[in-house]
């Protein structure tokens, strides 16, 4: 199946760039649709969560629309989804801002906290490490450079991630970069993946990164 024949969802739940994914997505060979309609995202070959702005906010957005669950039943049935930003820090457990603790979808366990650096929030470009066999890095190599927006983030994986050796296939692969201290910027998990930069404001690199993704639709 060639990516022009796959349909992704970019699901509308107000916090997010959802025009900029959709182009993005566009561009790199797919159906695009902006939508909240349940049965849409349940369907669509990918769905797309993005997310801007504070991690309690977004949760009480998605949870509104019920993407929450159309999230669940999509993972519950092998069906992929990709997080971007925010759309990724709702992923985990929880989220503390400013002392507040918010849950999150707890599709992985961590806590998003704040980036201890000099400058924050952390916004530019900057190189990540991607792990060996990694699909959503193919292609790309360790000086691409890829844009974030972001004050906080996830320190710490709290799953075993791959390692090399058999355990390794399925084993979530788990990339890094660093703003004054490691943090997550992505993670391929079965059908579920998600990148902390935006893919979508990446250039040619997030432009391969969306294709790589689409193309495992």
């Amino acid at each position: 199946m060639s990516t022009a024949t796959k349909n992704v969802v970019v699901f509308d739940y107000g916090f997010g760039n959802v025009r900029s994914a959709e182009r993005a997505v566009a561009r790199a060979g797919a159906r695009v649709e902006i939508t909240s309609d349940l049965d849409a995202a349940l369907n669509a070959d990918g769905l797309l969560v993005p997310g801007v702005g504070a991690f309690s906010a977004c949760m009480n957005g998605i949870r509104a629309a019920r993407g929450d669950w159309a999230v669940g039943r999509r993972l519950a049935g092998g069906r992929p989804v990709l997080g971007i930003c925010v759309g990724m820090q709702i992923l985990f457990a929880r989220g503390i801002e400013h002392g507040v603790e918010s849950d999150g979808l707890d599709q992985w366990p961590g806590t998003v906290g704040p980036l201890k650096a000099d400058t924050v929030p952390h916004m530019g470009w900057n190189t990540v490490r991607a792990p060996e066999g990694s699909r959503l890095f193919a292609g790309l190599s360790p000086e691409d450079r890829f844009y974030f927006v972001h004050s906080y983030a996830v320190h710490d994986w709290e799953l075993p991630a791959d390692s090399g050796g058999t355990a390794a296939l399925t084993a979530p692969k788990v990339t890094w970069s660093t703003h004054g201290e490691p943090f997550i910027a992505a993670v391929e998990n079965g059908p579920l993946w998600a990148t902390q930069f935006h893919p979508e404001k990446s250039g040619d690199a997030g432009a391969r990164l969306l294709t790589n993704w689409i193309e495992t639709l």
